[in-house]
């Protein structure tokens, strides 16, 4: 139900475009869609858009400096 459970903080909802995912990453957007496409980055679809979770890339980016510091 609604207000019940775990209060989510607001970086924790934040959601980004492929453009803002881009930025972030400092890449171009078309290797932003390209990995939504291929599954490489967590995503989503609302319509045809893709969507972002700011926490889910974040975690996303820690697990690749992991895998690479090993």
């Amino acid at each position: 139900m609604p207000g019940q459970g775990k209060t989510v903080s607001k970086s924790e909802k934040k959601v980004m475009n492929i453009k803002q995912v881009a930025d972030y990453l400092s890449v171009h957007t078309s290797t932003i869609y390209k990995y939504a496409q291929r599954g490489t980055i967590p995503a989503f679809k609302i319509g045809s858009d893709w969507r972002f979770s700011a926490k889910h890339i974040d975690l996303w980016i820690d697990q690749k400096m992991n895998n690479n510091s090993k």
